[in-house]
């Protein structure tokens, strides 16, 4: 793809002699038109402009009297200090960067500061990125606040601040699939009650990202399901395409962003994305890399799931997925790459075994791999608030300026994630009325309507600690002819041994909610007699996804993935 150059807009002109009278140094000068003002900074080495406009709070420079070299000025409100020789804040020191305009010199000696629309990427937390392209703002996948898959995942990184705002204040945001680390409703809520009317893009899967929007009592009125493969046209010069997943093509996108010829290939959570027919050389890749969004194999016992047998076989997949990731950057060649949607963190304390167990990939390994096999990569490992300035980038890879970190003291990773908002939440659902009739069992199973399948399962209700309670329920269920034995039948059959904590069970029972937020979100422990893996059951999706609940009587989706 050929770059377009980028539009630039003339803030101020200055005539030959205007540019005669500046002073090595500091200089201010206004636009008499608009009565902006821009400092202007003199030396042997050239001219260098800016905007006399503070990024801490937006007040206005003057010179520093204590500055002896003329090369700093202060702002007015908070005294920060800029040293425009540099264009880098030395007070707080380490902090950010102005940003500088273009001076264009003109062959008579007068200059014109003009201002490059920005290409710029900034990175929030897990799978969340804000794309800045020229006016426009585009927010991937929101994940700030809450959990995901019930209690299991909690943000690795603190989000910037301010990072709610941003979100409100898009143009528009991309939601990539409906797993709850993509698609948080206790994120949307905020924008709900902000922004009902957010211009909302997801792809036309047969699982819709949305199916449980209306039992989530979160109101969103523009939400766009839009084709694969067909570019949506945002406005002149910015579109995008969604494309859907070779493997899981009923859930799983990805994204392709168009802005002027620059291109950004978002490959979210896609485990063959586009089934592998994707664009090479775009000017920035994204994608996922850390493994360990599963419960295979660490919420499993008995038999062969011994701790040495789990270490051995997590070093060895997360390897693999290590070397994969890395061969398809290096197949793509992209100009930049940016491993993102993987910083998440089994942070609550009855989770330490998972936590301790789950290790995951790097993103710093992925891309001194991407490094030593393909050096002409430029790779990215991103903090919470740090922004990638694309056209500067890829004019002069080797320009430092071109990524600026979060000011210095910035909070990078989270301490403190409000179990007990959430948790309390689910375990409410312990309480409901239904749950005090065992025909509920049988009315849950035969509402979800999955028979005519030789396995039998045992689903026990238990602690945090997977101990079964004195008042939880601990029965079988046959999947042959959707009975409910109070033993295991003599025929020959597999069998399955599920304990699952009884707040979480029954909030998925009582709200029609997907059975990922127990398996994905390690919320049990699953023994299986003989150790085979049943894809009909773990896969199906009972009731087809519609909503409610038990409750309710409405039809929902169970859907329970395995490996």
């Amino acid at each position: 793809v050929e770059m377009a150059s980028q539009e630039a807009k003339e803030l101020l002109s200055l005539g030959p002699s205007e540019v005669g009278s500046l002073n090595d140094g500091v200089n201010f000068r206004k636009n008499p038109e608009d009565g902006k003002c821009y400092i202007i900074y003199k030396s042997g080495e050239g001219i260098r402009a800016c905007k006399n406009q503070c990024k801490h709070q937006g007040g206005l420079f003057i010179k520093d009297i204590e500055d002896l070299d003329g090369r700093t000025v202060k702002c007015t409100k908070h005294n920060w200090k800029l040293n425009v020789s540099t264009m880098k804040y030395v007070n707080p020191p380490d902090s950010f960067l102005q940003d500088e305009l273009e001076v264009e010199v003109s062959d008579d000696g007068g200059l014109r500061l003009l201002e490059l629309n920005p290409v710029c990427v900034t990175y929030l937390t897990h799978a969340c990125m804000e794309l800045q392209l020229g006016g426009k703002r585009l927010m991937f996948d929101p994940w700030l606040k809450g959990p995901a898959f019930a209690r299991g995942w909690w943000l690795l990184h603190e989000p910037p601040e301010d990072a709610l705002d941003r979100m409100c204040a898009a143009d528009l945001i991309y939601i990539s699939h409906m797993h709850s680390d993509h698609l948080s409703y206790p994120t949307l809520k905020v924008l709900s009650e902000r922004r009902p009317d957010m211009p909302i893009y997801v792809g036309d899967t047969s699982r819709p990202v949305f199916w449980y929007l209306e039992q989530s009592q979160v109101k969103l009125t523009n939400i766009n399901v839009t084709p694969f493969g067909v570019w949506q046209n945002i406005d002149d010069h910015l579109r995008l395409m969604i494309l859907m997943d070779g493997v899981h093509p009923e859930m799983d996108t990805c994204i392709i962003v168009d802005y002027k010829g620059h291109m950004i290939l978002n490959t979210v959570d896609c485990t063959r994305p586009n089934g592998g027919r994707l664009p090479h050389n775009v000017d920035l890749m994204m994608g996922d890399f850390a493994g360990g969004a599963s419960g295979f194999p660490m919420t499993f016992y008995g038999g062969k799931y011994t701790e040495s047998w789990k270490e051995q076989f997590i070093r060895n997949e997360r390897k693999k997925l290590l070397n994969y990731k890395s061969d398809l950057v290096r197949s793509l060649q992209p100009r930049i790459y940016c491993p993102f949607a993987g910083y998440f963190v089994e942070a609550h304390p009855s989770d330490r075994y998972i936590k301790d167990t789950n290790i995951k990939n790097s993103p710093v390994s992925l891309n001194e791999l991407i490094n030593r096999t393909a050096p002409d990569i430029k790779t990215w490992t991103p903090k919470p608030g740090a922004v990638l300035d694309l056209g500067l980038a890829l004019r002069d890879p080797s320009n430092s300026a071109a990524i600026t970190d979060p000011p210095a003291g910035a909070k990078i990773y989270k301490d403190s994630w409000e179990f007990s908002l959430y948790v309390d939440e689910l375990n409410r659902a312990i309480s409901s009325a239904i749950f005090k009739h065992p025909g509920w069992i049988q009315f849950y199973y035969t509402w979800a309507g999955f028979a005519n399948y030789n396995l039998v399962v045992r689903m026990v209700e238990t602690d945090d600690a997977f101990e079964p309670v004195a008042a939880g329920y601990d029965y079988l269920v046959d999947f042959l002819d959707l009975s409910f034995p109070s033993s295991r039948p003599d025929r020959e059959h597999s069998y399955l041994e599920i304990k699952n904590r009884m707040g979480v069970m029954r909030h998925v029972v009582l709200h029609g909610g997907l059975w990922d937020d127990l398996y994905i979100g390690f919320q049990n422990r699953i023994s299986r007699d003989p150790d085979v893996y049943h894809h009909n059951w773990f896969l199906c999706e009972w009731g087809g996804g519609g909503g409610g609940g038990v409750e309710e009587g409405a039809e929902f989706t169970i859907i329970l993935t395995g490996s």
